[in-house]
């Protein structure tokens, strides 16, 4: 099996992606109105099956609840959307969610039990979105202190209670999100040692230098990792709030995490390169860049020999791609194999329309001295 496998999909860039529960359908958001569903046919290519279009402005992030098979999007109109399927039709059908916002939607996840969703937004507000059957719509409860701007990211615990959520105001924070409407009955933790009531802040933590672009609980929970356009690297442990090991790159801004294991995450961003971190003791080490390209061979040619070659073809010489599989900023990471509580497999989206399959066991066999 090859590390990594690519497929272009669209000519522009790609704002978000999520895969079904058997990986066999994707859906793919752009800088338009209309998102995308892509089927994988015997191949294994993914080819595009239908455009689905409720937004009147772009669509700027989009999730796929893998047990109950629900979509959810969100876009600068203000609105989200939750999409099923109706499997007489076979059609997608749209029920708009309540969000009471006054600015564009920026960011929706699903909870790990697939019964609400959080969209953040440039109101300064987090929205907690859950269904009510009587009237038959999704509603919402609102987070917004002391939200101060627009929020770039979030991310769920896997308790289902607690989310973290980072934003233009330089800071990582986590919420509970318990909702008495759902009768929820969270635990104590490390993260939330007394309980607490829905919208309370359980955690802050200051990049002081940049915008949080990326935020990632570990598989347990008890790590989270947010990546800031200071180009840095944080990580803080649930029962070490006041220590938060950093690790500043030379690369360029870092816009999405993804922990693989409890001692290694994975990063990528504007340098278009998927890149591995470490945990050692109370620092965050760089491991490898996993895109490992194989450069033009032209050596062993003359110049004569080359100029030959280019007027015979009629080809000019396109020094112009770059040494990377993407070609553009890295906007989005996605697991889509867990084996063991490690992440096996996941997928990049990039500006540049590209979705790549990375396969984390062949990328450790083939670069040496790779720790995951």
């Amino acid at each position: 099996m090859a590390a990594k496998k690519e497929q272009q999909l669209l000519t522009g860039p790609i704002s978000g992606h999520a895969y079904n529960s058997d990986l066999s359908q994707l859906v793919v958001s752009d800088t338009s109105s209309t998102f995308y569903i892509y089927k994988k046919d015997a191949k294994g290519t993914f080819t595009k099956d239908k455009e689905l279009k409720k937004h009147i402005e772009r669509v700027k992030s989009v999730d796929w609840a893998p047990r109950t098979n629900r979509i959810v999007t969100c876009s600068g109109d203000r609105n989200a959307y939750v999409w099923n399927l109706d499997l007489e039709s076979g059609e997608w059908k749209p029920t708009l969610v309540l969000l009471r916002i006054d600015r564009a939607a920026t960011f929706v996840r699903w909870s790990p039990a697939e019964d609400r969703f959080a969209v953040g937004s440039g109101a300064r507000i987090l929205s907690i979105c859950y269904y009510e059957e009587e009237p038959d719509w999704w509603v919402s409860k609102h987070i917004k202190k002391p939200i101060r701007s627009t929020i770039l990211c979030i991310d769920w615990h896997p308790n289902n209670y607690l989310l973290a959520v980072g934003s233009c105001d330089f800071k990582c924070r986590v919420f509970s999100s318990a909702l008495k409407e759902l009768e929820d009955k969270p635990t104590t933790s490390g993260w939330m040692p007394k309980l607490s009531k829905f919208a309370t802040l359980l955690a802050e933590f200051d990049t002081s230098e940049g915008w949080v672009h990326g935020v990632k609980f570990s598989p347990s929970g008890d790590k989270l990792a947010w990546v800031s356009h200071d180009s840095s690297v944080n990580v803080v442990e649930m029962g070490r709030q006041e220590k938060v090991f950093r690790c500043l790159v030379s690369t360029l801004p870092l816009t999405t995490v993804l922990f693989l294991s409890e001692s290694a995450l994975v990063c990528a961003g504007h340098d278009n390169i998927p890149s591995l971190y470490n945990l050692v003791g109370e620092e965050v080490v760089f491991g490898a860049r996993l895109d490992v390209s194989k450069k033009k061979e032209v050596g062993g040619m003359s110049a004569m020999a080359r100029f030959k070659q280019l007027d015979k073809t009629g080809d000019k010489e396109d020094d112009s791609k770059l040494n990377t599989t993407h070609q553009n900023a890295i906007v989005e990471l996605r697991a889509t194999r867990i084996q063991d509580g490690k992440v096996k497999q996941f997928s990049s989206a990039g500006q540049d329309g590209k979705v790549v399959m990375w396969d984390v066991d062949v990328l450790a066999a083939s670069i040496g001295g790779l720790k995951i």
